[in-house]
């Protein structure tokens, strides 16, 4: 188990500025996987195909600019399931 201990001499504050640090990580977290999902719904659209097809079925031959979208299609639900 991972245990993360802080101490301080401040009475004030620092409570607030870790809840604000965590809050701006979930942020750009949440902001970071919609652009992923908004992508992998595109590269779906553009082939009309799930990605979970994609994954199973399809190699970079299959795809219209070959091994550039295959890579970033493949690359953006690695992201996503992270």
């Amino acid at each position: 188990m991972t245990k993360l201990q802080i101490q301080t001499d401040a009475k004030d504050g620092v409570i607030g500025i870790i809840q604000s640090a965590i809050a701006a990580e979930i942020k750009r977290l949440e902001i970071g996987l919609h652009k992923t999902i908004k992508n992998i719904e595109k590269f779906e659209k553009k082939y009309r195909v799930s990605s979970a097809k994609f994954q199973k079925q399809f190699t970079a031959e299959d795809m219209g600019n070959g091994d550039q979208e295959y890579i970033e299609w493949a690359g953006e639900l690695k992201i996503r399931k992270k």
